[in-house]
Order: C-alpha cells, then sequence, then structure tokens
C-alpha cells in the first residue's frame, strides 16, 4: 500500500487521506451505541437483532452477541443518552433490593376497655417476619408474636398473641398513608383466665428511609376475646366457672420495619 501510495503526487496523496477520512468520518457516523444495564458502552454497527438477542460488528470487523435483556438503550452515533428519572432509579433500585426477608417491630400504648365494665390501660410489643416487597409493591405479609398487657383497675390480663399480619401502603411514595391487619389467637399467661381470638386494625402514615427500611405510625383498635375465672359457691360448694371477656384497645403504635 505504501508503494502504491508513493506514484502519487503529494497533492494526490493528501486528497487521498482526506477521502479516506470522510468515508471512515460517514461509516463512524453511521454506528451504534449498545448501552448495557453494567453501564459498560459498545460501539459499533448493528447486524442483527430481535426480540432475544442483539449483533453488533466493531471497527475491527469483530461481532459481538448480547441477550436483548442486558441492552438498556440503543443510541445511534448522535443520540445522547437517556436518563432515567431519579424516582424511577430509586424505584428500580428498591425493587432489586427488597425482596428479602423484613423483620417488623411495633410498639404501641393506649387504652383497655371492657364494654359496659371498666377501663384502663395498655402496653404491647409484636415482633412479626415476613416479605416487605411482594408484586412490585412495599406490602408486608408476616407472622409472629408478641406481649398485649392490659391494666384495668387492680387486675392485670396479659396475653402473648400469636398472629398473621398484613401492612400495605395505598400508594408507592416515599410518604404515604398505611393500612394493617392482625389476625390470631392471643394465648393467656396468668392461670386465672383464658386467652381467645385476637384481631386488629392499623391506619397511619408511613415512610419508606430506604429500600429495606421504613417507619410508620398509625392509630390501631385491638380486639382480644377472654374466658375469666369466677368462683362460685352454691350450697357450700365451690365451683370455677368461666365468663366471657371482650377487651377493646384503641392507642397509637409506632411500627419500624427493617
Amino acid at each position: 500500500m505504501y508503494k502504491f501510495l508513493i506514484t502519487f503526487a503529494p497533492e494526490m496523496r493528501k486528497r487521498f487521506f482526506i477521502v479516506v477520512l470522510l468515508v471512515l468520518s460517514l461509516a463512524y457516523a453511521h454506528a451504534e451505541t449498545l448501552v448495557l444495564r453494567t453501564g459498560a458502552r459498545v460501539i459499533g454497527k448493528i447486524v442483527f437483532q430481535n426480540e432475544e438477542v442483539v449483533v453488533i460488528r466493531d471497527a475491527e470487523g469483530a461481532r459481538f452477541q448480547y441477550p436483548r435483556s442486558d441492552v438498556q438503550q440503543i443510541l445511534a452515533a448522535d443520540e445522547p443518552e437517556q436518563q432515567e428519572p431519579q424516582e424511577q432509579q430509586e424505584e428500580q433500585q428498591e425493587i432489586t433490593t427488597s425482596k428479602k426477608a423484613s423483620i417488623l417491630l411495633e410498639l404501641a400504648g393506649g387504652a383497655a376497655v371492657i364494654p359496659n365494665d371498666a377501663a384502663g390501660g395498655m402496653v404491647s410489643a409484636d415482633l412479626l417476619v415476613g416479605s416487605h416487597h411482594i408484586a412490585d409493591r412495599h406490602l408486608f405479609i408476616g407472622g409472629g408474636l408478641g406481649y398485649h398487657g392490659l391494666f384495668i383497675g387492680a387486675e392485670k390480663y396479659n396475653f402473648l398473641p400469636i398472629q398473621v399480619a398484613l401492612r400495605m401502603p395505598f400508594v408507592e411514595t416515599k410518604h404515604a398513608p398505611v393500612f394493617g391487619a392482625s389476625l390470631g389467637y392471643g394465648i393467656a399467661l396468668s392461670k386465672t383466665f383464658i386467652g381467645g381470638i385476637y384481631a386488629g386494625i392499623d391506619l397511619g402514615y408511613r415512610c419508606q428511609i430506604n429500600p429495606k427500611t421504613a417507619v410508620s405510625v398509625v392509630f390501631f383498635t385491638q380486639f382480644q376475646q377472654a374466658k375469666i375465672s369466677v368462683q362460685e359457691t352454691i350450697e357450700e360448694a365451690q365451683f370455677t366457672n368461666y365468663t366471657g371477656r371482650n377487651f377493646i384497645s384503641p392507642g397509637i403504635k409506632l411500627a419500624l420495619y427493617f
């Protein structure tokens, strides 16, 4: 090639190189850029593509094949890369990193009422384990147990609720209203009464701190069924009977997802 070029006059050689540069520039101008999901870029000419693969040839003639699922964008040489909105990137990150099991810790306090009888206070702590991300939403479904203490007058009623729980934000945003429901059985922690059905309803506010962590403050109402032992004396003989009691507990709850 060099011997061939020196046969031309200097002016002809100059024009030849200009033509070659123009041809190469035109070829490069019609090249495409594959932007991979890993962040890497591949520049060349796409020779084949379908719904499954993309085949590209680089400037040296080598061919490379990539699964379509690994290709984020296909850009012309002069086309700027389309940046995904920050909120969308964060949402994709949340979806990627939030599919593992989560722990939900709930601390609550409020009133305790026996309808048409007496009233007092209550405290509770629940530890639940479940999934924090279902169907592309921060939907918590899980189960666990806790401690609920009800103090009415001089009496103390302690329960160990075994429950399944649902916690669901109404919208997939950082700040969102949240709904919750629980259902289970409250085991009595005393020989003077027997436990029964436990249920709860929550409604409040939730803040998604990061893909794995969230905090919520909710108003709740809990229902606990129990049977209280009553000593009766009939003809100088003592009998132990159980009378049904229903405890209703409204209050405020702080919940932490992690």
